[in-house]
């Protein structure tokens, strides 16, 4: 078997380390078994990233960076409504990336550690800006539009692809553009 080089273990590791922090999130995820299943120590996995918590923070990080960069990419070229119809059904595809999913929810649930709540923070506040910068609209529609986006979130986090009742029909149900037609800050006073 060759052996890997650097950049090849490190994407390895973070690989595995994904796997196992969106299953069991920061406190229940084990270095142990990243190392054993990477076939690694975990002295090994310590050297590459320093903490657990900061190989963590690094997956959380890249998580939200994947969908702000592909909320930004979709919205280009567009503007208002339409920048956030195709925003929107970028998000909604990457919700298939269950991993990443499940990495952006267990950062909020970790949020209880102050380190982790300004990482957090930080990558809310680029989603927010890609949304808002990228359409030109007022902050209650952004806000809305986001405010959806983590309802689907959680329908996905709960598999309601696979439950058949009408509450599951009601969270897949797909968001369309005209429903933020008459959300602004103006009809909000």
């Amino acid at each position: 078997m060759a052996r890997m080089s650097g950049p090849e273990r490190r994407a390895q590791v973070l690989a595995i380390a994904a796997e196992e922090f969106a299953e069991h999130g920061l406190h229940g995820a084990s270095t142990e078994a990243i190392a054993k299943t990477a076939g690694i120590t975990q002295a090994y996995v310590f050297r590459m990233f320093g903490t657990k918590k900061a190989l963590f923070l690094e997956l959380v990080q890249a998580a939200f960076e994947r969908l702000s960069d592909a909320m930004r990419e979709a919205g280009e070229g567009e503007i208002g409504l339409g920048a956030l119809s195709a925003m929107g059904a970028q998000y909604f595809g990457l919700l298939a990336d269950r991993t990443g999913l499940l990495l952006q929810l267990q950062g909020f649930a970790a949020c209880g550690d102050p380190e982790v709540r300004d990482v957090v923070r930080s990558c809310f506040a680029r989603m927010w800006d890609t949304a808002e910068n990228g359409t030109g609209l007022d902050p209650v529609t952004v806000k809305t539009f986001l405010a959806f986006g983590m309802l689907l979130n959680a329908g996905a986090a709960m598999d309601v692809e696979q439950v058949d009742a009408v509450w599951a029909e009601g969270v897949r149900t797909r968001i369309q553009p005209g429903l933020f037609t008459h959300v602004t800050t103006e009809t909000n006073r």
